[in-house]
């Protein structure tokens, strides 16, 4: 069990739980995850930090592993003047989780997320479970439920 296992079973959602053995040597978790469980690249969704630039308030962005956020529009997206990466320490004091496992599930701290649209082309979607090897698939309503996410065009 996981923070965000913990959090799936508390919001009482329907969801399964993936886990592959993970390559300490991969260079993508995510699409690593993809590969290892055979799913399409599009249907993974890797969980980032960005930080304000103006602020350094950290929020979420989910987007598909097959590309790559957008900062300028993930900062449209949650108001910010303009993002950048969250440092990495800071996102996994944050989040509660390691680099690479951060999900967007149990969080330690409550932030603002941005979803990427293209979650809505699939009845089901892959993200962290909260650690490396491990992915929960779930329907993308019930990840942005939760999330209380907003749903834009947030990759490139």
């Amino acid at each position: 069990m996981t923070p965000a296992t913990k959090a799936a079973e508390k919001w009482g959602i329907q969801f399964k739980v993936h886990e592959y053995s993970h390559d300490a040597k991969a260079s993508s978790y995510g699409e690593e995850a993809s590969a290892l469980l055979g799913i399409d690249s599009h249907q993974v969704f890797k969980t980032l930090v960005v930080a304000c630039a103006a602020t350094k308030q950290l929020a979420v962005a989910i987007v598909p592993v097959s590309h790559q956020l957008n900062l300028k529009a993930v900062a449209k997206t949650l108001s910010f003047k303009k993002v950048m990466m969250a440092d990495s320490t800071k996102a996994e004091t944050a989040t509660g989780y390691v680099l690479g496992g951060i999900s967007p599930l149990g969080q330690k701290k409550r932030l603002a997320f941005a979803v990427d649209e293209s979650i809505n082309n699939f009845e089901t979607v892959f993200i962290s479970g909260g650690r490396r090897g491990l992915e929960i698939e779930l329907t993308p309503s019930d990840l942005v439920k939760i999330c209380q996410a907003k749903i834009a065009k947030i990759r490139s």
